[in-house]
């Protein structure tokens, strides 16, 4: 079982453990996915290389949404060259590729480590439940 799945299970565990305490969690969810998601920016801010500090600014991050039984929150990056940057680039003159910029791969990184941060937040949650209900 890679990480991903690993981490997915784990937080679906937790969730289910919370559903069990409370019944509805809608809030916690949002809660945790908006405190992640902030760290998730501002660990993509302290990775994004800086030429003129425009990229690195235009990191933005919405608000969690719940929609029916999910809860979504969106991090963007609004430069037009962020994707080349983070993915890597052709470098072409007259026509003809004359080499590759290799990317810096800083939305995959920062993605691992959020999946890891909500096992933990998710799982801090499940314990603070845990003691206010005395299960």
């Amino acid at each position: 079982m890679n990480n991903t799945r690993r981490n997915i299970a784990e937080i679906n565990r937790f969730r289910n453990e919370l559903k069990r305490m409370l019944g509805d969690i809608s809030e916690i969810d949002k809660k945790i996915l908006d405190r992640v998601g902030n760290k998730t920016v501002r660990r993509l801010k302290e990775d994004t290389p800086v030429d003129t500090g425009f990229m690195r600014r235009s990191w933005k991050a919405n608000p969690a949404v719940q929609y029916g039984n999910k809860t979504e929150k969106v991090i963007v990056n609004t430069a037009d060259y962020a994707s080349y940057v983070n993915d890597g680039h052709r470098i072409v003159r007259n026509g003809a590729t004359v080499g590759f910029v290799e990317g810096h791969f800083m939305v995959e990184r920062a993605l691992s480590q959020a999946e890891r941060d909500l096992v933990t937040e998710f799982e801090a949650e499940v314990r603070r439940v845990s003691r206010e209900h005395g299960d």
